[in-house]
């Protein structure tokens, strides 16, 4: 099976990285490893790794993981919760 690399423009990786710098600050903060992160989260080490750069190449499952074992698996639902862009062209279709 022949995998398609994900292309991000290079100013929507900026996003990417602040993610992953801020999981790896929350990881810090717990005074968690990198060891212990990717044991309970079931992913290699060099996958926390990538995943505190924000890579791309990197599943959502792998991300939501960490997430969960830093205690912040809801933030996941915050994800396009506030869809401004989305709520204005509902409300222009709503004044037709």
């Amino acid at each position: 099976m022949n995998k398609k690399k994900q292309v991000v423009f290079p100013k929507y990786t900026i996003l990417l990285e602040q993610m992953g710098e801020n999981i790896k600050l929350a990881r810090k903060r717990r005074k968690l490893t990198t060891i212990q992160v990717a044991e309970r989260a079931g992913i290699a080490r060099s996958t926390l790794y990538l995943i505190e750069k924000g890579n791309t190449s990197v599943t959502m499952g792998a991300y939501f993981n960490v997430l969960r074992v830093l205690g912040l698996q809801n933030d996941i639902v915050k994800l396009a919760a506030d869809d401004e862009f989305g709520r204005k062209l509902q409300d222009l279709e709503l004044l037709k």
